[in-house]
């Protein structure tokens, strides 16, 4: 496959927003917001769909029993195992793999909270338990994907791994779990709950249970092979860039959500990371992965243990720290920026209605020029340019998540923001780490969609990104 061309030279197009990310083009001037939401209105949709959606009636212990099947050990952690990581190269935008960890060299690359004693006249041991251990939504950590173990040295979450099947040529697909939409299940198996996840439906493919607990897949491939590579605009604007190529590609039918159709109709986020190899081909345990074979998020995985390291990822929600993966998008841009996969049928989930009643998504909000000078070392950093310009990641706004919003959902619309001219002149540009600020600031027109001056809302894209720690 050969990189996307981005022409930002060609003017402004009348075509849909989704017929022109799944022809893979754009330019600075087509890319058109959906809708522009401003703080009341969010506030009154939020609080109606709260109180309206309704809630699916618990699935039957049979039911259950099946998706108990699925449950697998939390991995345990091994002491003193040094997993090896890809060095970034000069050429940071064209690297294949994850990318460099949450744990950079700056403050602008490193959200990891300091600890409290600093400022104190006594040590840490002095101070007792984080609030958040006696109510998960007060502050403190939380960890919440709990099927697997995080490391907070190393910026990453190891998981169970999991081999299905396609069910037509049995070829193997290697995948992890990381959200579903059922409460009971979510519970037994420790991952995250997700009401949104049931409107899903016509986004995701379709599969079974096996008597193990696995799923064989109807349809919905992957090909690692592709080489990832992004050329960004000039200094100062690389974003948008000039071309792009996602490191994996899913075929038409790929999804990473997936409707199990003889256990009630659960779905779950099962996202790919290895498709049709065996386990020899992808045995890296401790790092130095093919990346031909293998998801680019993805820092170790051993197939023998069936385990799985994935790289974690800075961000904000209602301005706590968190951390969360990020392992498909439903354009080429985002798949090749995200070191993740284009999933072409996941692009059928309904965006742009947020919180109204059968709307599947969660907002991420984007800055597309936020501060960068100074790259890792300023602590305001925040951005596409910012990641185009340094390889690290663009600390973006997530909205709600569990513990503190009761709306969490995976799949992500990216809603681009843009700041005016006036607002950098006169130096109110900075970074914003929560939803209702930039709702505010949208509002009063310091920031809009992009390119500047377009109605802040929907971009017309979608991240899937599961949520994993709160770090604060």
């Amino acid at each position: 496959m050969e990189s996307q061309v981005i022409d930002l030279q060609k003017p402004g197009q009348t075509d849909a927003v989704s017929a022109r990310w799944a022809s893979s083009s754009f330019d600075r001037h087509s890319l058109i917001a959906l809708s522009l939401l401003v703080l009341t209105n969010a506030l009154t949709v939020q609080a109606h769909a709260q109180a309206s959606k309704p809630e699916r009636p618990h699935i039957s212990p049979d039911a259950l029993a099946l998706h108990a099947q699925v449950k697998r050990p939390v991995p345990a952690p091994v002491a003193d195992l040094v997993v090896t990581r890809p060095e970034a190269s000069d050429n940071f935008n064209a690297d294949q793999g994850p990318g460099p960890g949450p744990l950079g060299p700056g403050p602008g690359c490193n959200l990891f909270p300091a600890a409290a004693s600093v400022g104190a006249n006594v040590p840490i041991t002095y101070f007792g338990p984080s609030p958040s251990t006696v109510n998960s939504s007060l502050v403190g950590p939380v960890q919440l994907l709990n099927s697997g173990v995080v490391d907070s040295k190393a910026g990453t979450i190891k998981l169970p791994l999991y081999q299905g099947t396609m069910a037509r040529t049995g070829k193997k697909v290697w995948y992890i779990l990381t959200d579903v939409d059922d409460s009971d299940v979510a519970a037994e198996l420790g991952l995250n709950f997700s009401t949104k996840l049931k409107f899903a439906a016509n986004a995701s493919r379709t599969g079974t249970l096996d008597e193990n607990g696995n799923i064989v897949f109807n349809a919905g491939t992957v090909n690692f092979s592709p080489k990832r590579d992004v050329v960004p605009g000039p200094v100062g604007a690389e974003f948008p860039p000039v071309s792009v190529q996602p490191g994996e590609v899913g075929d038409a039918y790929y999804s990473p959500y997936v409707q199990i159709t003889n256990a009630a109709n659960v779905i779950y986020n099962a996202p790919m990371v290895a498709y049709n190899v065996d386990a020899s081909q992808i045995d890296f345990p401790n790092g130095g992965v093919d990346y031909t074979k293998v998801h680019d998020q993805v820092v170790a995985i051993d197939p023998v243990n069936m385990t799985v390291t994935l790289n974690l990822i800075n961000g904000f929600s209602f301005g706590r720290q968190v951390w969360y993966m990020s392992m498909d998008a439903t354009i080429p841009l985002a798949a090749a920026i995200e070191h993740n996969t284009f999933a072409p049928l996941m692009a059928k989930l309904k965006l742009g209605s947020d919180d109204s009643f059968a709307s599947p998504i969660e907002r991420i909000f984007i800055a597309t020029n936020g501060p960068e000078d100074g790259g890792c070392d300023n602590p305001l950093r925040q951005g596409l340019s910012a990641d185009l310009a340094d390889g690290h990641r663009p600390n973006n706004t997530l909205g709600g998540i569990p513990t503190l919003a009761l709306d969490y959902s995976p799949a992500w619309d990216a809603q681009l923001y843009t700041w005016t001219p006036k607002a950098i002149a006169t130096g109110y540009r900075g970074q914003l780490q929560g939803e209702f600020t930039i709702l505010t600031l949208a509002k009063d027109g310091l920031i809009t969609g992009f390119p500047e001056g377009h109605p802040f809302g929907s971009s017309g894209f979608a991240i899937n990104c599961p949520i994993v720690q709160r770090l604060e």
